[in-house]
């Protein structure tokens, strides 16, 4: 596991397999997955500990994290397989908490779990 954004959060986690395109994929202003070819489709971020396997897409999608934040519609944090330069900087400049984790890790984080999250320990993820 791997600390990009530090930070805490306790919330339910919300789990897409596929990777996520915050420019074409979330409304900025609802926090709501527009994409109709995403299985996260009309689902909401806000206030979810948003697990993925990667950001996709253009460095703009820095911007719509950071605009999701501003609209109080982001996720409380999120959690990816990989690192990927859009998401790491859009977590960054909203200072939502970003983690990466291994595959067994990712694996075992489903939707509808209640975490809490908190980087100051040497394991950050529990269970609740």
């Amino acid at each position: 596991m791997k600390i990009l954004v530090k930070g805490k959060a306790q919330g339910i986690i919300l789990k897409s397999q596929h990777p996520i395109n915050f420019l074409g994929t979330v409304d900025k202003k609802t926090g709501i997955i527009s994409d109709k070819n995403h299985e996260l489709f009309q689902k909401s971020i806000k206030d979810t500990i948003l697990v993925f396997p990667n950001g996709v897409g253009s460095s703009v999608g820095a911007y719509t994290i950071y605009s999701i934040k501003s609209n109080n519609t982001a996720p409380l944090a999120m959690i990816c397989q990989k690192a990927d330069l859009t998401v790491a900087t859009g977590c960054a400049l909203a200072n939502i908490p970003f983690l990466i984790v291994n595959n067994d890790e990712f694996s075992s984080l489903q939707t509808g779990q209640k975490i809490s999250l908190d980087t100051e320990f040497s394991n950050p993820i529990t269970l609740l």
